[in-house]
């Protein structure tokens, strides 16, 4: 009977870390759910290995480790209940996709995305205290960071090699490839800014995010659906550079502010709905602002453009008269 016990309870344990670890791919946009995370993960894979994409396996794979080490990590030294959430996975799954996106195929880069990938849990926590007499939380932030020493190191370590990154230039408006308006190709356009939260380049991959938010909120689905088009329509307008237009680089950052603002840390309101569309475009130009500021250095500015927009619109919050939602993110 004991030994049926602890069968039972070592199966329930697996089990409860194997959702863990699902819902850290979901918690990237918010969303506390295994099934949302198999949907994520399954909509990188076919962006990495399905013919409208890049054909970079390799992303998805340092995805998958990057969530599993950086989901170990947290339970093995932090709390459990957090871990249950997810929330030690969303920072370590997108590290696995920039290494890969930016740097080549080595032992050692393995070696930097397991390591980044576990230090996302000490910086979490770190910043997490840092932001916490402000109310907010780090968001994606320590990814951002952990990536980016890890891409700037690849630049005196041989052992890193660059492969993706941007070359470093002073930023200009370049519109060449040209951009078309027909109904299919913007929505690929709108569909890939969605996909590019994960960087992954494919349209069909955005589907399956879709999909996986109206799962476990269709508020989030109609949030990152709305924020996409809205970054897009603005890109647009303002002619932004074309390529980051037809790739989806616009649209990103506005879909995971639009999902934090719109239905994560504010109830969804007429009041709120108006704050969270002006976020959304705000995050638009610091996303264009932060690309002409690091393109000297060929620097990626991965997601910060949604965490410098979101502590923007969140820091004032007491004084505005908008129902907040308890969120551990």
């Amino acid at each position: 009977m004991d030994n049926e016990s602890t069968s039972g309870n070592k199966q329930r344990t697996l089990m409860t870390y194997i959702s863990g670890t699902l819902k850290g791919a979901g918690q990237v946009m918010f969303q506390g759910s295994a099934w949302t995370g198999l949907l994520i993960m399954a909509g990188i894979f076919w962006g990495c290995y399905g013919p409208d994409g890049e054909h970079m396996p390799l992303v998805a794979w340092g995805a998958l480790v990057g969530l599993v080490v950086s989901t170990a990590m947290g339970y093995i030294f932090e709390s459990k209940s957090d871990g249950d959430q997810g929330l030690w996975g969303f920072n370590g799954i997108l590290v696995g996709c920039a290494v890969f996106t930016f740097l080549g195929n080595t032992v050692w880069a393995w070696l930097a995305l397991i390591f980044g990938s576990a230090m996302t849990v000490v910086a979490r926590r770190g910043f997490n205290n840092v932001f916490a007499p402000f109310n907010t939380t780090s968001y994606t932030f320590p990814f951002i960071v952990v990536s980016w020493f890890i891409l700037l190191s690849g630049r005196l370590m041989g052992q890193l090699p660059p492969v993706g990154e941007a070359v470093a230039e002073f930023p200009t408006n370049v519109t060449s490839p040209d951009l078309t308006y027909t109904f299919a190709d913007l929505v690929i356009y709108w569909l890939k800014g969605i996909s590019q939260v994960f960087l992954v380049n494919s349209w069909v991959t955005g589907i399956f995010f879709l999909v996986g938010l109206a799962l476990c909120s269709r508020w989030a689905a109609f949030w990152a659906a709305l924020s996409s088009a809205v970054a897009l329509f603005v890109a647009i307008v303002f002619n932004a550079e074309h390529a980051g237009i037809i790739n989806g680089l616009y649209g990103f950052s506005p879909v995971l502010t639009g999902i934090a603002l719109g239905c994560t840390f504010y109830k969804p309101n007429v009041k709120s709905f108006f704050y969270s569309l002006a976020g959304v475009v705000f995050t638009v130009f610091v996303q264009v602002g932060m690309d002409a500021f690091f393109a000297p250095v060929g620097l990626a500015t991965l997601t910060a453009p949604f965490c410098v927009a979101t502590w923007i619109f969140m820091l004032p919050m007491y004084k505005l008269r908008m129902s907040r939602q308890k969120s551990s993110h």
